[in-house]
């Protein structure tokens, strides 16, 4: 016959008290030290941590949110994790989140907006402290449920304008205008524009390329290559090759990704085109890897890690009634020349 042990003989988990009483503090400290650790000292966080290492303490998140109203978690919906872009952002906004003892979820959307708006509705199920989203360009079921939840939330690498949500970013537009100056004022004049995965931001910095050039005088629709292709090296090196194909005369190219641009100027060692004297490339970005490619290329160098800071700085100041003083804070942007023109 199997004999059940009553509940009161169970063995219970480790409890907050006893980290307590194993670090020589008191609950209410252990609490704080777990919840906001800037308020307690160094050394009483590190024999709390060592603590609750020993004890295999883990807090309970669900129990202390029911209590505080209070989830201490950030939702981050990101179009995709293999994009350096999105890493860099990330890094950003999880050392601000580690500091104010906040988690981070994120989820992917594959650039999609159906799918942000799907994950969103999941997520605020779950109650979260705040948002940080990419983009300004939303489904508007989106809108909709930021408006009824009334949830603080942060638009990233684009900024918005008046009194709706917070943003932090920098004008796709006006970065593309000006590598497409840049390469008209370095004497290049049969330009071409090549895009792919076409979401927003791609789309409007390609934009702002082909006004540069309509302002020239220089614009020609049919040196213009877009794709919804997935941005790659190898795209890149194909795109450069259908594009001299086709257009023989082009003579520099504007990339609005510098993936495709590493690979165009990959393919042109390749077939022996010269860079920058037959062609001149520029990309956009500066991702890891740009100033090392033969020659080096120029590109747009954007503040990735600094507006995942920046954006979870404004989502920390809200939540702790501290005052932001700009709403929509504009990084900008750097045009780096490097030899490719």
């Amino acid at each position: 016959m199997t004999v059940r042990k009553s509940r009161s003989t169970r063995r219970a988990g480790v409890t907050m008290a006893d980290v307590a009483r194993h670090a020589g503090v008191s609950a209410i400290t252990v609490s704080r030290a777990l919840r906001t650790p800037e308020k307690v000292q160094e050394a009483v966080r590190q024999r709390i941590r060592e603590a609750c290492e020993r004890l295999g303490y883990v807090p309970n998140h669900a129990a202390s949110s029911l209590a505080s109203a209070r989830s201490r978690t950030i939702v981050v919906l990101i179009p995709s994790l293999s994009n350096a872009v999105f890493v860099d952002i990330l890094t950003g906004i999880k050392e601000v989140l580690d500091a104010h003892a906040h988690h981070m979820h994120i989820g992917l959307t594959g650039y999609s907006l159906e799918e942000e708006e799907t994950l969103l509705r999941n997520y605020l199920q779950h109650s979260p402290d705040g948002l940080i989203l990419t983009g300004i360009d939303h489904n508007p079921g989106v809108w909709k449920l930021l408006e009824a939840r009334d949830i603080p939330t942060v638009h990233t690498i684009e900024t918005l304008d008046g009194e709706q949500g917070l943003s932090v970013g920098f004008s796709q537009f006006d970065s593309g205008y000006a590598a497409g100056r840049h390469l008209i004022d370095r004497g290049y004049r049969h330009i071409g524009i090549i895009g792919a995965q076409l979401d927003p931001r791609s789309l409007r910095r390609c934009e702002g390329c082909r006004q540069a050039l309509r302002d020239a005088g220089m614009y020609d629709a049919a040196r213009e290559i877009m794709t919804p292709s997935k941005s790659s090296l190898s795209l890149g090196a194909e795109l450069l090759e259908a594009m001299l194909r086709d257009h023989p005369e082009c003579d520099a190219l504007f990339f609005c990704n510098d993936d495709l641009a590493q690979g165009a100027v990959f393919q042109c060692g390749r077939l022996g085109i010269d860079v920058p004297g037959r062609m001149g490339l520029i990309g956009f970005h500066d991702l890891s890897g740009t100033a090392w490619t033969t020659p080096p290329l120029s590109t747009i160098a954007t503040p990735r890690y600094e507006i995942g800071r920046s954006a979870a700085t404004l989502l920390m100041n809200h939540l702790e009634g501290r005052p932001n003083p700009q709403r929509h804070m504009d990084l900008g942007f750097r045009l780096v020349q490097r030899e490719s023109t």
